[in-house]
């Protein structure tokens, strides 16, 4: 992935209250490490706990219809001003739309989705319509013994998950 390219971290589905505050379904951990959106154009001046997410302020958002007005807008920064990785870590954003292969280099499909059921994450990989057939999908959980490689290219599955 670019290191200019944006990356999601929250959508605002909201107004809260009548001063501007706005409510947030959050993608990410913590959003207080970061302080301009989308390209500079809304500056974050707090954020808390909600109830199904978070409540934040913007320093450009003066009151409730400003705030409405910003319903589904989605909140980003570039892939560059994320934190840097630990060893075995990964953003989703990384990940989505690399080619998964088998141990031996084959191609499997592509990475389309990523999940989170409660027990860690789970990618979803399609596979390519084959002639009499539509394309295929199946899941494989983001865990070693399944996918024991992955870099900027491509995703290692492991032999026997593979759909």
């Amino acid at each position: 992935m670019a290191k200019d390219t944006p990356v999601t971290l929250a959508v605002i589905i909201g107004a809260h209250g009548v001063t501007g505050e706005v409510r947030l379904k959050v993608f990410a951990e913590d959003l207080s490490a970061h302080r301009r959106f989308n390209g500079g154009a809304l500056t974050l001046k707090s954020v808390r706990p909600g109830n199904n997410g978070a409540i934040a302020r913007f320093a450009e958002v003066a009151d409730r219809n400003a705030a409405e007005a910003l319903r589904g807008t989605e909140l980003t920064v570039t892939r560059d001003e994320l934190p840097p990785l630990g060893e075995g870590e990964y953003y989703h954003a990384d990940l989505l739309g690399l080619t998964a292969v088998s141990e031996g280099g084959d191609a499997i499909g592509t990475v389309v989705a990523i999940e989170n059921f409660g027990a860690g994450d789970v990618i979803e990989i399609e596979k390519p319509a084959q002639e009499a057939e539509s394309a295929k999908r199946f899941m494989v959980p983001m865990r070693p013994e399944a996918v024991p490689v992955w870099d900027d290219t491509t995703l290692t599955i492991a032999d026997g998950w593979a759909g």
